[in-house]
């Protein structure tokens, strides 16, 4: 392993935001029918902070019971919820909208607090997003019967959703938003290392008047999602997470009448062909590995550059890799927060030490790493082959695997050689070869000269392993609806 000095003519003083502005109380309840309420079995668990490793509350851990109770408050209410016009529900998703706008600050300390990341990620990407996925939803509630599923088209019922510590609120967001616009209700089960913004997200249904029963979160863990994707009373599951527990849950609703989404792992490839514009190429690059300490299921975790200009990129992208900013995800400055649990951060060690192990080059900048908390050092490999694991596994972590290829048809290649199909990355100036490169990879997000741009507008979701059904957009509506 090869560690460079990073040498800048600039220092940065400490830009910390506020703690201050959020108000974590000492432990929290489910909230099941409108009301925070302890778990039937009295079972709590504890939420740290992934970059201190302090508690930062402890929580009611739901159960099979509880799951019971918060499907037939669910059920209950979906009689009324989904009886009222369009119009009437847009106004409960305008409502939720404008206060997480109102919020939004406390609400990126707080996911930066719980989650790890840095400030200027979860304050200039997360929140806007999740304000403007139930602003966009909240858009399509009156106008279902044109949204290109035939005349009047209905609910499904109780929509049961488990979501992953990656993108906490905002992945609550992309199933919420559509469930509710569409007239069903909700039961959700956060990420057992992520569960504070899902019940301040509880706290923000109640100040918007939303009645009770028509959303309900439950934390906990893998046995409680468990129990929500098999309760008979559910019709619809939406899932975001691995793949193995992907299949898992393939397997629970096989033979039901329920109606499943699925998104799952990724190995995205960015391609860099040699006409590429190199210094905007390293920062998509940068963008798509190295955003959110990699733990991104549609990660550009694979760098495939024609041969060419392998060398001219890789010192581009090491100079700017060695500009990165690891350490306190709440100082605005951070580009580099932490890992989000010690689980994690073990098997990011592990496949990356096998790596080495099998004759790839590391290569990391020079970065103090805290004492405490979860911490892993951007790392890109050189001399990787597509028989490594490296290349084939979703590494979750902010390592970059570079392989490079010849021509078109080498990257094509190499690029949908992998068991999943959910992103990709095309750098070239040249637009025809974007859309002839685009039209033969099997990936269900293409991103053309830029990374990681997401709007409530598009959908999102792959092909393969990467699961199926799609979030975002009008095809996001279909997954709610009996049509």
């Amino acid at each position: 392993m090869t560690i460079e000095k990073r040498s800048s003519a600039f220092a940065y003083a400490p830009a910390p935001e506020s703690r201050s502005i959020v108000d974590i109380a000492p432990s929290y309840g489910l909230f099941i029918d409108g009301e925070f309420v302890e778990a039937a079995d009295g079972k709590v668990f504890k939420t740290v902070s992934p970059s201190t490793e302090e508690v930062l509350a402890e929580i009611a851990q739901a159960g099979e019971a509880d799951v019971d109770r918060a499907v037939k408050a669910a059920r209950k209410a979906f009689e009324k919820w989904s009886a009222l016009p369009g119009s009437e529900r847009a106004k409960y998703l305008f409502r939720i909208a404008r206060i997480i706008q109102e919020r939004s600050r406390e609400l990126a300390v707080l996911e930066t607090l719980d989650n790890g990341k840095p400030i200027k990620e979860t304050r200039d990407a997360d929140l806007p997003l999740v304000a403007a996925h139930f602003f966009y939803y909240a858009g399509w509630a009156d106008k279902l019967d044109h949204a290109g599923f035939g005349s009047n088209p209905r609910p499904l019922g109780v929509a049961g959703q488990v979501i992953p510590w990656n993108f906490p609120l905002l992945m609550l967001a992309w199933k919420i938003a559509p469930a509710l616009a569409t007239g069903n209700t909700v039961v959700l089960k956060p990420a057992e290392t992520t569960p504070l913004s899902a019940l301040f997200f509880a706290d923000i249904c109640r100040q918007a008047g939303l009645p009770k029963g028509v959303v309900n979160i439950l934390p906990g863990y893998g046995d409680a999602g468990a129990a929500v994707v098999a309760h008979p009373d559910v019709n619809k599951v939406a899932f975001t997470g691995s793949t193995a527990v992907g299949k898992e849950i393939a397997r629970t609703v096989a033979g039901t009448r329920k109606k499943v989404t699925l998104e799952l792992g990724g190995k995205g490839a960015n391609i860099v062909f040699d006409d590429a514009p190199i210094d905007q190429a390293v920062e998509g690059i940068v963008n798509g590995i190295f955003f959110n300490q990699g733990q991104v299921c549609c990660a550009g975790s694979r760098l495939l550059v024609q041969e060419s200009v392998q060398d001219e990129l890789l010192d581009s992208l090491k100079r700017r890799l060695s500009t990165l900013r690891l350490g306190d995800p709440l100082d605005k400055n951070t580009d580099i927060g932490a890992i989000n649990s010690e689980e994690q951060l073990t098997r990011i060690t592990s496949l990356v030490e096998q790596g080495e192990a099998e004759g790839a080059e590391r290569w990391s900048p020079a970065c103090e790493i805290p004492e405490s908390g979860y911490w892993f050092a951007p790392t890109l490999f050189t001399n990787v082959t597509q028989a490594h694991r490296i290349a084939r596994d979703e590494i979750f972590g902010p390592v970059l695997s570079v392989l490079t290829f010849r021509t078109p048809d080498e990257a094509v290649a190499k690029a949908n050689n992998t068991p999943y199909g959910l992103s990709a990355g095309i750098w070239t100036e040249k637009g025809s070869r974007i859309l002839a490169v685009a039209n033969k990879l099997r990936a269900g997000v293409i991103w053309s000269n830029t990374f990681n741009k997401f709007d409530p507008t598009s959908p999102f979701g792959g092909y393969k392993e990467s699961g199926f059904g799609r979030e975002g957009g009008r095809h996001g509506l279909e997954a709610y609806l009996d049509v």
